[in-house]
């Protein structure tokens, strides 16, 4: 079968419509001879007459009409289309992925998500669990469109292969066992735990956090044990065996046998970065998305600083 020319179609309803090849010409922007060749040509594709003289009118035959409810169907499907397309454009249809440690889920990224879900029904999102510096190696391997991730330190400079921002900063808890004598201790200090043996894991950005956070206060920690799980760790800190950072997006409500302070004076902080792939936060899907985490993030910060611990 030949291809048929739309706007050959869209003359021949033209053409049904108004009733005359003058008054389509008009509506068309075209003359009447143009309307009649593309007519003629449209006839030779199909393999059938279109027109039929009426008097000194013409008048559709039986097979256009039979042409124009097949075309009334592409032409609905066809604005279906560029109307789903548009959604695409303005960020209403498509698909966001975003990859993030699992610290981040239940206060950030799912209140994020699920408000974009609401705002935008037509835009699908996947979160990819994931560690905190495996963000960058899924980005760089396309399974995600957003990583949020851990730094010591806010991003400066540029990265020619990321964007990256600051999402927010969280603030960092220091856990002692429940009896231990610096858990009723008045305007705990950082540097007042640089004699204790400390819990954090092995690599990657929390271990940098850590040693970071204690550094500012001027010692070295002694790592008395490895541990990456939060549950774990204040398990150990309950059962005596160290002291710990614990971010406030990190926390589960009460730690039998853990004293959570805050050290006012002194207190570090993790800074919680999104990065995507160079130029991809233009997107509309990805720059909603991203919206939505601020929106998200500020509103954990305010609860942040309402937030009091003894």
């Amino acid at each position: 079968m030949s291809d048929w020319d739309l706007r050959k179609l869209r003359v021949l309803r033209t053409l049904e419509e108004l009733g005359t090849v003058r008054a389509t010409a008009e509506a068309l922007s075209m003359t009447p001879s143009g309307v009649s060749q593309q007519l003629s040509t449209l006839s030779q594709q199909v393999g059938v007459e279109l027109l039929e003289a009426h008097g000194r009118r013409v008048r559709l035959t039986d097979a256009a009409h039979v042409l124009l409810r097949h075309t009334d169907v592409v032409l609905a499907q066809l604005e279906r289309a560029e109307a789903e397309l548009d959604g695409f454009v303005r960020g209403e249809a498509g698909r966001v992925r975003v990859g993030t440690f699992a610290t981040a889920i239940p206060s950030l990224v799912v209140p994020a998500l699920n408000a974009l879900r609401g705002a935008r029904p037509g835009l699908r999102t996947r979160v990819h669990q994931a560690e905190a510096a495996e963000v960058y190696e899924l980005l760089a391997a396309g399974e995600i469109d957003i990583g949020l991730s851990l730094a010591a330190q806010a991003p400066t400079g540029h990265d020619g292969r990321y964007d990256r921002s600051e999402l927010l900063t969280d603030p960092l808890d220091v856990a002692v066992p429940a009896r231990h004598r610096l858990a009723a201790t008045p305007a705990l200090r950082m540097r007042d735990l640089a004699e204790e043996p400390w819990i954090y894991g092995a690599s990657g950005p929390w271990r940098d956090i850590t040693i970071a956070a204690c550094a500012q206060a001027g010692f070295v920690p002694e790592q008395a044990h490895v541990a990456s799980d939060w549950r774990a760790i204040l398990d150990m800190v309950a059962a005596g065996m160290g002291v710990a950072l614990i971010p406030r997006l990190a926390a589960t409500g009460d730690a039998p046998g853990v004293a959570l302070r805050v050290p006012h004076a002194d207190q570090p902080r993790r800074h919680v970065v999104t990065a995507v792939r160079s130029g991809s936060g233009e997107r509309p899907q990805i720059a909603l998305a991203l919206r939505a985490l601020a929106e998200a993030a500020a509103r954990l910060s305010t609860a942040n600083v309402q937030l009091k611990r003894t």
